[in-house]
């Protein structure tokens, strides 16, 4: 399996997180770590609303169903949107060496640390993780400006 396809099977099982999210009344991200033959090792969406965590974003959802491990730097983490810092700081802490991004057109997040850690990223400017975002911000603005942390 080449990098464009692992990249895209880990951003597909990453989406069907997010609308699965949405479906639930929460915030539609969602995450997903896969392995290099692109095995998916776990997956999550956000859960700060279904479970009023505010640290339940997708990704370190998705890092919590992954478990105990010691092959975090074989793997490859997925998020529909651009990782905040909290979930950027959890990719660099367990130095996972590579990042794809659905989306950062709605959400810049921390790229910049990632980059400067060292990390791969690739942003793949998915237009179904777009559309998913803008739909949810237009939709429920209060919502998301609750999640980014904005009054």
């Amino acid at each position: 399996m080449n990098r464009d396809q692992l990249d895209r099977l880990a951003l597909d099982a990453a989406y069907e997180q997010a609308v699965k999210s949405g479906r639930e009344g929460g915030i539609p991200i969602g995450s997903a770590l896969v392995d290099g033959a692109g095995n998916v090792v776990a997956a999550g969406h956000n859960l700060r609303v279904q479970e009023g965590d505010p640290t339940a974003h997708a990704e370190t959802a998705c890092i919590r169903k992954a478990g105990r491990r010691r092959d975090w730097r074989q793997l490859t983490l997925a998020s529909t949107l651009s990782p905040c810092a909290m979930c950027t700081g959890t990719a660099v802490l367990y130095r996972i060496p590579r990042v794809v991004i659905g989306e950062h057109t709605t959400f810049m997040g921390r790229e910049d640390w990632l980059r400067a850690e060292g990390v791969e990223v690739r942003v793949l400017d998915d237009e179904r993780c777009i559309a998913l975002m803008r739909e949810f911000i237009a939709a429920k603005p209060d919502l998301w400006n609750e999640d980014i942390g904005e009054p």
